[in-house]
């Protein structure tokens, strides 16, 4: 009798793999962003080491040099280790959630393989690069005021949050629909 429940209990909770379109949308964003953010950190640090920062749209967004010792806004600088531990944790969670929480929201899929391509850049970057990151963008939102310089990883972390949020709105919003079908 205990045996049946146990099962019941396992069988209720399995769920299985994404399906095929799944993976068809996640590993190719996410190889593609890594490339992507690699490529351009390099292309971008060999051009401006000879040339010094680049004015792209005057007074408003530039190409510099920059090198980050921490995470965003500099939080932790310093702590290599940590930062790659995190960073690690982080991918491991991402590729957990793609694998085994049972969405089949497409949306969702997009929002993670930016996720992943995202850790990936930036952990990259902090294993072989003594721990910097490398960032290029600089954006001036105020007269004589910069947002902290940031890279194609982190512009896709951000894409991935704003992403998830949306599908958050309107998972809650269609939930609530099939709730009030159901009574």
């Amino acid at each position: 009798m205990f045996e049946k429940e146990i099962r019941s209990l396992f069988a209720r909770r399995h769920v299985g793999l994404p399906p095929l379109a799944a993976h068809l949308i996640f590993w190719p964003l996410m190889v593609v962003g890594v490339v992507l953010d690699l490529w351009s950190k390099r292309v971008v640090f060999d051009y401006l080491q000879q040339r010094g920062s680049i004015s792209i749209i005057d007074g408003f967004l530039r190409l510099v040099v920059a090198e980050n010792a921490g995470a965003a806004f500099g939080i932790a600088s310093g702590q290599r280790c940590l930062l790659v531990a995190v960073s690690a944790i982080a991918l491991m969670i991402v590729f957990a959630v793609f694998l085994f929480s049972g969405t089949r929201q497409k949306l969702i899929h997009i929002a993670l393989g930016l996720f992943a391509a995202g850790v990936c850049g930036n952990l990259w970057d902090r294993i072989f690069n003594d721990g910097l990151v490398r960032d290029f963008i600089d954006v001036v939102y105020w007269p004589g005021r910069h947002w902290p310089a940031f890279n194609i990883a982190d512009s896709m972390l951000c894409v991935a949050v704003g992403l998830m949020v949306v599908s958050s709105l309107f998972t809650r919003k269609s939930c609530r629909k099939h709730a009030r079908r159901q009574k």
